[in-house]
């Protein structure tokens, strides 16, 4: 048995009362029990510190903690993981040597680490006076506790198992309808020196991401410190509002727009149990979800394999666990290291399955090469409708869906057009402002399509007030990628939904052509300007029979 917290100066003979502690039992009804309370209190006011217990739902004192004058540093409570759970199954009662009410230290960690109650017991003249606690609540507000009227410990007549039950019971009915459930609540979060405009529509993007993984947001928070936080971005008493505002909010993820280190990642693990992720883990989360084909498959769990293995850390009692060798020396591997040697072995399996599968799609290419056919490849910013035009162009069927990164899986078709001409019309996956170097790396065999390609079409959406930002991203990209140099031609899509004029503008503006991806009769200065770049053929008499003759072959024959 340990006492928690420091020792130091403390006699050995109060320390070895304080370890006795773990052997009393405590009523189950009644949150500390009279005589436990007076030991407590003699034994604060006698080395001047807070002392306080945590007791589990059966009435065991699971641990003796000692603080200082002022305050209480709870030790870590992994072997009491909250899980599912509404509240932790435990109940932390401490002394306060000045006889004052709860503070909000005390009223965070209530809230952070989910106690059935948290209670002081105010010292007067070295005994219990005045008895101060608060609850979590099942109503979703600003605050999610309340605070109980003080009293005369003596007076606590309070039945606890009743109460708690009872707190338990109304959180259970709160729960969301099985609808509601299936989809995760977020908090999302901007952490940055730059302009707020920019930030939010950053944040916009966040949303979108955040909706196309099933998550729904509850709250925006915009953060602009003078200086950024190498820790954890915001302030750590910030950061604990943000976690309490979420568990108000019946939110169970937090989701910052920025990238948290490795080191940032474990320091936020820490503070909170609460589950927190940055951007490139949303969106590694929305490719697992959206890869259907094996290249896609592996790139994607390759990417998450490399993103996680330096954010593999231990906890607790498992950097305790050690596995021997046979005839070595020293006690062997840590878990921790076991783990990571793990991941690097799985991370070397997927690496030569794409070298494989890599070896698969230029056999593939080289017979497309052979063929003397051009080779068209659309790109653009996630969701500018690429699948939808692909659709319409070759009266295919690849999926489509109104949400970011809806496809991630390459589809090959041949366009015919009149007079015996085909060309090979690629689709790629969408591109994202900053997209995470992880998955650039992972799907480079896959954007390696684009380097055979004669012509690209960089397909906008009109529609976004962030085309302009969106045709930058996908420009960068292609300059990384070593293919912007290509000739492209910029194509504006969902040009129905704004303004004539203003579209008129905009195609003037960037010498481009625009389009409904939705209705093929839009699709005539598309097919005039592809003509001129990549062949040169009469005009038709008539654009239905052009595009009755476009058809979809499938990608074995291309």
């Amino acid at each position: 048995m340990v006492v928690y917290g420091n020792t130091q100066g403390i006699r050995k003979k109060t320390v070895s009362g304080l370890e006795k502690i773990y052997r009393r039992k405590v009523q189950p009804t009644r949150i500390i029990s009279q005589e436990l309370a007076r030991y407590l209190t003699e034994q604060s006011a006698e080395i001047n510190r807070q002392l306080g217990v945590l007791i589990t739902r059966n009435g065991t004192v699971s641990h003796v903690i000692i603080g200082d004058s002022n305050s209480i540093f709870l030790p870590e409570l992994s072997a009491y993981p909250l899980g599912k759970k509404y509240l932790r199954g435990l109940r932390f009662v401490h002394t306060h040597l000045k006889n004052e009410p709860l503070t909000n230290d005390d009223l965070t960690d209530l809230a952070l680490l989910r106690f059935d109650y948290i209670a002081a017991i105010g010292i007067k003249d070295n005994l219990p006076d005045r008895f101060y606690t608060a609850h979590l609540t099942a109503q979703i507000g600003d605050k999610p506790y309340e605070i109980n009227p003080a009293v005369n410990f003596y007076n606590d007549s309070i039945d606890f198992l009743a109460h708690v039950g009872a707190i338990e019971e109304e959180m259970g009915r709160q729960r969301p309808s099985a609808a509601d459930a299936a989809s995760e609540k977020a908090i999302i979060i901007s952490v940055s020196q730059g302009q707020k405009h920019e930030m939010e529509e950053s944040l916009d993007e966040l949303q979108e991401l955040c909706a196309s993984s099933g998550i729904a947001v509850v709250d925006r928070v915009i953060q602009r410190p003078k200086t950024i936080n190498p820790r954890y971005l915001l302030g750590a008493g910030r950061l604990k509002e943000l976690i309490i505002d979420a568990l108000g909010k019946g939110a169970s993820l937090l989701v910052f727009n920025e990238n948290l280190s490795p080191s940032q990642t474990l320091a936020v693990a820490e503070l909170t149990e609460i589950k927190v992720i940055d951007r490139t883990a949303l969106i590694l989360d929305i490719f697992a979800r959206r890869a259907m084909s094996r290249d896609g498959k592996v790139q994607v769990e390759l990417a998450q394999l490399k993103y996680r293995l330096p954010r593999l850390t231990g906890k607790g009692t498992a950097m305790s666990r050690l596995t021997g060798g046979i005839g070595g020396r020293g006690p062997g591997e840590m878990k921790l290291e076991i783990d990571r040697r793990r991941v690097r072995d799985r991370i070397n399996i997927l690496e030569k399955e794409l070298i494989k599968l890599s070896k698969a799609r230029v056999q593939r290419r080289a017979r497309r090469s052979s063929s003397d056919l051009p080779i068209v490849s659309i790109v653009g910013y996630t969701n500018a409708g690429k699948s939808t035009l692909l659709n319409n162009l070759t009266e295919s069927a690849a999926f489509v869906e109104d949400k970011m990164f809806a496809t991630l899986d390459t589809s090959t078709r041949r366009l015919r057009f009149p007079q015996e001409r085909d060309v090979i019309i690629t689709d790629t996956v969408g591109f994202i402002k900053d997209l995470p170097r992880d998955l650039i790396t992972a799907f480079k065999a896959t954007l390696e399509e684009l380097e055979d390609a004669g012509t690209l079409i960089h397909l906008v959406d009109a529609s976004n007030p962030r085309f302009e930002q969106h045709i930058e991203s996908v420009e960068n990209i292609l300059k990384d990628l070593k293919i912007d140099t290509k000739p492209t031609l910029l194509v504006f899509n969902k040009t129905d939904k704004i303004p004539e004029d203003e579209i008129e503008s905009i195609l003037n503006r960037y010498g481009a052509v625009g389009i409904s991806a939705i209705n093929p009769s839009t699709f005539e200065p598309l097919i005039e300007a592809l003509k001129e770049r990549v062949f040169s053929i009469g005009r038709p008499d008539n654009l239905s029979n052009l595009i009755n003759l476009f058809k979809e072959e499938p990608d074995s024959g291309v």
